[in-house]
């Protein structure tokens, strides 16, 4: 199972509205630069679409949704299935239709999380490549857990509670093959501890000083093997160092100064997709 672990062809990305600087949703109460989170944004895709060769698909911004850019929490794609999510904001909900209209024309298997009960973010959602995990936190609950499970039958699936923190992927990510990049914070580790107990593997872990910089993206892709998009030195320059110490990986920093003040992270702006077919 690990083998493919980390191979993509496709991203669906998203235009950042206008709307995102004053109306998106946040934890926090700094204000946001739409200039330099529309300049960060153009980059990642820019790396995504021309430094590392994948069809990227994106879609234009919609006003009415100042989220919509965060496209990882309406939708998770595992092989060729699609579990179009119910996020647990519920101005984000309607973010879920572009997604399953661009998923649907990649051909993907759509599965509707149509439960009302139900919530899920992408952002809660850890896949290994050998299993996933789900966060419970204040936007994914057990319900929604539940139906990923089932969508996803060929995985196990454990759920770890999320303390004082939006998303389980606010503090860890996959780096690798069996590597997990996790903060250094009290609510990371402990959501470590959670997930070394609950799984049948073994990990290696990547600590990392900043919470943050452990939401990373990391690829397997043909003719460059190893890549890793990760914070940069301006913004959490411990982390970066220790980044750097993977020797086998293509690292490239890229910035997040702007989305983060409303809590989003690197792997929160693209849905990553292993497909034959082009778009």
């Amino acid at each position: 199972m690990m083998s493919g672990f980390g191979r993509f062809t496709h991203a669906v990305v998203r235009t950042v509205p206008r709307s995102l600087a004053k109306e998106a949703l946040r934890t926090g109460c700094l204000e946001v630069d739409l200039l330099k989170a529309q300049e960060e944004h153009d980059k990642y895709v820019s790396v995504l679409k021309h430094r590392l060769g994948l069809e990227v698909l994106e879609l234009p911004a919609d006003e009415a949704l100042p989220d919509c850019v965060f496209v990882e929490d309406a939708a998770v794609v595992c092989g060729d299935t699609a579990l179009i999510t119910r996020p647990g904001a519920e101005s984000r909900r309607k973010e879920t239709e572009a997604m399953k209209a661009a998923l649907t024309e990649l051909g993907l298997s759509i599965v509707e999380m149509t439960d009302e009960s139900a919530t899920l973010d992408g952002g809660d959602v850890l896949f290994t490549g050998r299993e996933f995990f789900v966060g419970l936190s204040k936007r994914t609950n057990q319900r929604g857990a539940e139906i990923l499970a089932d969508a996803f039958k060929d995985y196990a699936v454990s759920t770890i509670p999320v303390q004082d923190r939006l998303h389980l992927k606010s503090f860890c990510s996959m780096a690798g093959p069996g590597l997990i990049a996790i903060g250094s914070s009290e609510a990371a580790q402990k959501a470590l501890k959670i997930m070394q107990q609950m799984s049948d593997h073994k990990y290696d872990k990547l600590t990392l000083p900043d919470d943050l910089a452990a939401n990373c993206v990391y690829m397997n892709l043909p003719g460059k093997g190893h890549v890793l998009l990760h914070c940069t030195p301006e913004e959490f320059p411990e982390s970066a160092k220790v980044f750097e110490k993977l020797k086998d990986h293509m690292l490239i920093p890229v910035s997040n100064q702007e989305k983060v003040k409303v809590d989003g992270a690197l792997t929160c702006c693209s849905v990553l997709i292993n497909r034959k077919k082009n778009i």
